[in-house]
């Protein structure tokens, strides 16, 4: 066998390892399953639950996301916090902040942010903090509801409820 023979079966062969090797998830992709069982203090009893999913651009300039609840009534906000699990942290992101009265079953929201997005104590910060702190697991997405009435206004007297949470992973 010529030696070129052997380099071409050897390429080969590196080749199809490669190609065997499970492909890893993608870093810059990231998720949360929502319910009441995740609202801090204490957990809500609900049948709702939502699924939120967000997608990092491949320049890391912005995010691409879609929060989508099932059995969910009257919800009125949708937001991206900092926090680890079982604790409450400031609001960073807003992502649905338009009333639905009723039963409601579907993508709540869905969008783009970027840096010029970020409120709280992310304000002025890169995008960079923010996915630093997703990916160290201190973000979370909440979802609140009201009581059916017309939903409060966003100032000190909202008494909005967080009614499902899930921690981004």
């Amino acid at each position: 066998m010529s030696t070129t023979t052997r380099a071409l079966i050897a390429l080969a062969a590196a080749s199809f390892a490669l190609a065997a090797t499970p492909v890893h998830a993608d870093e810059n992709s990231f998720s949360a399953t929502l319910t009441g069982d995740a609202h801090v203090p204490e957990p809500i009893k609900t049948p709702a639950t939502g699924e939120f999913k967000l997608t990092v651009s491949a320049d890391s300039r912005s995010v691409s996301y879609v929060l989508s609840v099932a059995d969910l009534k009257n919800p009125v906000a949708g937001d991206l916090h900092l926090g680890p699990a079982g604790a409450n942290g400031p609001l960073v992101v807003k992502l649905f902040a338009a009333p639905k009265k009723g039963p409601f079953t579907g993508v709540l929201a869905q969008g783009k942010f970027d840096a010029s997005d970020l409120t709280g104590p992310l304000t002025g910060a890169p995008l960079s903090d923010l996915l630093e702190q997703i990916r160290d697991g201190n973000a979370y997405v909440n979802v609140h509801t009201n009581d059916g009435m017309d939903p409060p206004d966003s100032g000190p007297g909202d008494h909005r409820l967080g009614e499902i949470r899930g921690q981004i992973k």
